[in-house]
């Protein structure tokens, strides 16, 4: 009798531990580049290794495109492009995408995210406006426009932060939310690429934002050239919200 209540006991002990250890979603984590390979993708993988570690969520890295098919996606909650570059997934592996996201899933674009896939109007669609040209690593003041958002509640109104700031197309898409802007009197946003050239966005110029798209969600943040930008708390805090939105649709008042 004092062996079954032990056995039961223990029994009880390991069934809770696997419920407190399961990860509350999955993310695929998207790293492939068919272009400008970024220095900073290693670090970037470790930072989100880590908030999955400190906020309970699996995360499965890929550089390859053979896990976007319908049966392997359907176990993800979100996908994450990290830096991706240029034409990465073939037409079976964008409509495979697309359905993905049309189930109410979530799609997260991080930096070079935006320089992936211009032919693929869906595509553009879901990143919101797409990277046109960028001058070189400077530091900015950045003003966060929505507090309410998940990850924004620690963030200063404005802060210095030194990054690679793209210059952005025009929206792509209506009813994108901006998170952060920058200031380009704090800067100097004007770029020559011979035939690609740039004097900036003017007053209003976006670096995050988010929205809902085609029955799922999508958030980009333009942030993370950097290797240092994925040890910076500001960043991580910025990033795992948007995840977390991303992949729940969860954190933000009165949306819950």
């Amino acid at each position: 009798m004092k062996k079954t209540i032990l056995l039961s006991l223990a029994g009880a002990f390991l069934l809770s531990i696997t419920a407190y250890a399961q990860p509350q979603f999955k993310a695929l984590l998207f790293t492939k580049t068919d272009g400008w390979h970024h220095r900073s993708i290693n670090e970037g993988v470790d930072a989100i290794r880590y908030l999955g570690e400190r906020h309970q969520f699996q995360v499965d890295w890929e550089e390859m495109a053979w896990r976007f098919t319908d049966e392997n996606l359907e176990q993800y909650d979100v996908i994450i492009f990290l830096s991706t570059t240029g034409d990465v997934l073939n037409d079976e592996q964008q409509a495979a995408m697309e359905r993905f996201i049309q189930s109410g899933k979530g799609f997260v674009g991080i930096h070079a995210a935006s320089d992936t896939e211009y032919e693929w109007e869906w595509f553009t669609q879901l990143v919101g406006r797409m990277f046109v040209i960028h001058p070189a690593n400077q530091t900015a003041r950045l003003y966060v426009e929505d507090r309410n958002f998940p990850g924004m509640e620690r963030l200063p109104d404005s802060f210095l932060f030194t990054d690679e700031w793209y210059t952005f197309t025009e929206e792509k898409v209506e009813g994108l939310n901006y998170l952060l802007t920058i200031d380009e009197d704090s800067y100097d946003p004007s770029a020559d690429w011979g035939e690609k050239k740039s004097d900036g966005m003017g007053d209003f110029h976006p670096i995050s934002w988010y929205h809902e798209f085609d029955g799922g969600r999508s958030f980009y943040t333009a942030m993370g050239h950097m290797e240092k930008t994925y040890d910076d708390w500001l960043f991580l805090d910025h990033l795992f919200g948007g995840i977390y939105w991303a992949a729940t649709g969860k954190g933000i008042p009165g949306d819950e």
